[in-house]
């Protein structure tokens, strides 16, 4: 089983379906591509030839190929039904699949003014963006009552007890919340901090920070990596 993924420190679609199958123990083939948007690139020739989406992340077991991270949830959950990825229960299955789901169609101010960057500390941009964007406070708003909720309902420490998909899915979050530092009450920022506690997302963490590969497409606040000076974009 392979699954192909983009950087490790900006593919925020990559990272939840590695974090799942590791923190779970599944095993696989990664295969890391450099992320490019030209149709040219080996990145999206590779992935042209497995699946027509031409994106990650991309699973491939046995020659059969799946993608979105959502369809790759479920045909783990199936393939691999002893490692309860999804809640028992029906209905706390169904919530957190309604979450996940909320997830993949939502929060779009936050994912466009905090792009996933794990190697990054912009809490400057991160408080301009809430200060400046409704919609970004809001989508905060959102995400701090969604895991207060959850939290309270299963008793923690995830947010259906065990760690399962759906806290794979809210990785990404947890990542912009640590590179933006917005400010997020306390519970909110304990989750952060479990989620990040996970021997899975800290080995994501220290790959992302040792690729040393700055890609200007992802990086609308920097003109350079860690390696050098550190500053915002005249707009910015």
């Amino acid at each position: 089983m392979q699954l192909y993924i983009g950087n490790k420190n900006y593919s925020s679609w990559s990272l939840r379906p590695w974090l799942l199958m590791t923190q779970a123990g599944i095993e696989f083939e990664e295969v890391r591509l450099r992320l490019s948007w030209d149709a040219n690139s080996d990145f999206k020739q590779t992935l042209l030839r497995l699946a027509p989406t031409g994106r990650v992340p991309l699973l491939v077991d046995d020659g059969f190929a799946v993608w979105d991270t959502l369809a790759i949830a479920e045909y783990l959950a199936e393939r691999y039904p002893g490692k309860a990825l999804w809640p028992a229960a029906l209905r706390a299955r169904a919530r957190a699949r309604s979450l996940c789901a909320e997830m993949h169609s939502g929060f779009g101010a936050l994912r466009e003014s905090f792009p996933m960057n794990i190697e990054a500390s912009l809490p400057e941009v991160g408080a301009r963006c809430v200060r400046e964007s409704a919609e970004v406070a809001a989508d905060l708003r959102r995400i701090e009552e969604m895991w207060a909720t959850q939290l309270a309902e299963s008793g923690g420490p995830f947010l259906f007890g065990d760690f399962g998909a759906v806290d794979a899915y809210f990785a990404p979050v947890c990542a912009r919340i640590r590179t933006y530092a917005p400010k997020v009450d306390a519970e909110t920022a304990g989750y952060v901090e479990r989620v990040y506690a996970l021997p899975a997302m800290q080995a994501w963490c220290e790959a992302a920070r040792a690729e040393h590969d700055f890609l200007v497409e992802d990086e609308p606040y920097r003109r350079s990596g860690p390696a050098g000076v550190i500053g915002l974009h005249a707009d910015a």
